[in-house]
């Protein structure tokens, strides 16, 4: 992976590691952000600086990446790192600490700097415990029974030189797994950090795709809690909002994947994403990207071994499309993942075949044969499941070409790759891709309508562009009269001939994309895998199972 590193960020106490003009004489900005660690986490002040610097780096240069390192770059890197996240991209503490080790295992190990992160941001009494020491760390006792590492005394003090790979380079925007789309704190300009991220997000007004039927909103209380809880349970989430897996866009420092691990390719729908939570019979419910919650009436889903038996506890993730079937519209789930099947943790199975013949064989087959027996009434039932087919990577090429698209009742937009032998990840997952043509790479913005003036400017009304975790406008664009009525909505926009243009309201969204979704899609669209370079990468480079080692005989 190659990255261009714009900002470099010193927080050790010491001049002695390195001469910074070897950074500067790179084109690499560097600040030194003095932080003595030795029992001491960064002060507030020290925090607040961190924050206001990278943030002011990124707004300037969104495709460069921070790099920050302390002595070892753990914990007090760790402890900015997170702040940060938590800060300026609306994620819960736990989840920020759990990001931060999973780049940089085993995270922070001092357990005085947890609990501090827990006090400034959320509840002490709830902080984690900290992580087993690594096997070189060394140093003196501490109070809480834990050795304290060399990364912890004062640099200054410190004689023990770090080696070529104690510094942690982490970019403060590349925190995918935090890629707060459906986050449960008001990520949109103006839109105030919450200190408590335990309570929900609740639309009170949530609307369910138009045109399906039997589907109500979920709005009572505690039923409500207790679905979105049972949901994030399922999937292994921790914090709140929406749990379910969220793709990444394709770029060319990521279409390498296809080269490091076997991949299977479905086509994208343009539709709406759901996850699907089978309860028992006459129970069971959508939750959208808002974590917003529908009952929905008249489905059933019987068991494979028992046709009048109904499953129960199932979690399922799909998408719904309206096809348009001899003039009229068919509203279909096309069910693409399989979480839990009757309490079962499927998703911890590989996808390829596992999780695929779970779908196929114990959601898909029994309906159709229940509907054969006349146990379930087709005609009666709100609308149809499918199972959304995957196939080898090699099949992509087909899948974009005009024959499948003729099979299809809905609109195509682009495809997606899913590792074959990964387990379901909650949240953003960077293995999962999402490719489109670069004529349809789009931003979900917050609008705001606003003056433009100033001097010698004529007063006139401008759209405000803005996304998660950044307080100013991201971008703007010329204001239509349709745009008038969508201010402080959900707009999907395309960038065409060097401007924004508007495509479609997302009425299925409270929030923008984060900030590193947006910057992401930019760099998409400034450095775009076109449909020549994915599918000449895939004939060439995709992974291949290498051949068992042949056996020796011996002479």
């Amino acid at each position: 992976l190659q990255v261009k590193i714009g900002l470099w960020i010193d927080l050790t106490n010491t001049n002695r590691f390195y001469d910074r003009r070897e950074i500067e004489d790179n084109d690499c900005q560097y600040v030194k952000l003095q932080c003595r660690g030795h029992g001491e986490t960064p002060t507030i002040e020290q925090t607040r600086a961190f924050i206001e610097i990278v943030e002011e780096f990124n707004r300037d240069h969104p495709l460069d990446v921070v790099g920050v390192h302390c002595t070892h770059g753990f914990n007090r890197t760790g402890f900015l790192i997170v702040s940060y996240m938590v800060e300026k991209q609306d994620c819960a503490v736990e989840a920020a600490i759990a990001a931060f080790a999973k780049a940089r295992p085993p995270g922070i190990y001092k357990e005085d700097y947890i609990r501090e992160l827990f006090r400034r941001y959320e509840d002490e009494e709830d902080a984690l415990p900290a992580p087993p020491l690594p096997d070189w760390c060394f140093g003196d006792g501490s109070s809480n029974g834990h050795s304290v590492p060399a990364d912890e005394l004062d640099d200054s003090h410190n004689q023990e030189e770090a080696d070529d790979n104690d510094d942690a380079v982490v970019s403060a925007g590349t925190k995918r797994s935090l890629d707060g789309e459906g986050s449960s704190a008001d990520d949109s300009a103006g839109g105030s950090r919450r200190k408590k991220m335990k309570k929900e997000f609740i639309k009170k007004n949530a609307r369910f795709m138009e045109g399906v039927p039997g589907v109500t909103l979920v709005s009572d209380q505690p039923r409500l809690g207790n679905l979105q809880k049972m949901v994030q349970d399922m999937c292994g989430w921790k914090s709140t909002g929406f749990p379910g897996c969220q793709p990444v866009s394709m770029d060319n420092t990521n279409l390498s994947l296809l080269q490091a691990k076997p991949y299977k390719v479905s086509w994208k729908a343009d539709g709406t994403r759901y996850m699907m939570l089978i309860v028992k019979k006459d129970e069971v419910y959508f939750f959208d990207r808002d974590n917003s919650c529908f009952a929905v009436s008249g489905i059933s889903f019987p068991q494979h071994q028992n046709l009048h038996n109904h499953i129960t506890n199932t979690l399922l993730d799909g998408e719904m499309v309206i096809d348009k079937v001899n003039g009229q519209n068919k509203p279909r789930y096309l069910v693409y993942d399989i979480i839990r099947y009757e309490n079962e943790d499927v998703g911890k199975k590989p996808f390829d075949p596992d999780r695929m013949m779970y779908i196929e064989r114990r959601i898909i087959r029994p309906r159709t044969e229940a509907m054969k027996q006349g146990i379930i009434d087709q005609a009666r039932q709100p609308f149809s499941i499918r199972n959304k087919g995957f196939w080898d990577v090699t099949q992509a090429r087909a899948l974009l070409g005009p024959k499948f698209a003729k099979t299809l009742s809905h609109d195509p937009d682009g495809l997606i790759f899913q590792p074959a032998k990964e387990k379901y990840v909650a949240g953003a997952c960077p293995e999962v891709l999402k490719w489109k043509p670069s004529t349809l790479n789009s931003v979900d913005f917050r609008l705001k309508i606003a003056e433009e003036s100033g001097m010698g400017v004529l007063q006139k009304k401008i759209g405000l562009l803005y996304v998660g975790g950044l307080d100013a406008p991201f971008s703007q664009m010329k204001l239509t009269k349709e745009l008038r009525e969508l201010d402080n909505k959900i707009i999907e926009c395309k960038y065409e001939n060097n401007a924004w243009v508007f495509m479609r309201e997302r009425t299925d969204k409270s929030f923008p994309n984060s900030f590193n979704t947006a910057k992401s899609v930019c760099y998409s669209i400034q450095y775009p895998v076109t449909t020549e370079i994915l599918l000449n990468f895939i004939d060439a480079k995709r992974y291949r199972e290498r051949p068992p080692v042949p056996t020796a005989f011996p002479e």
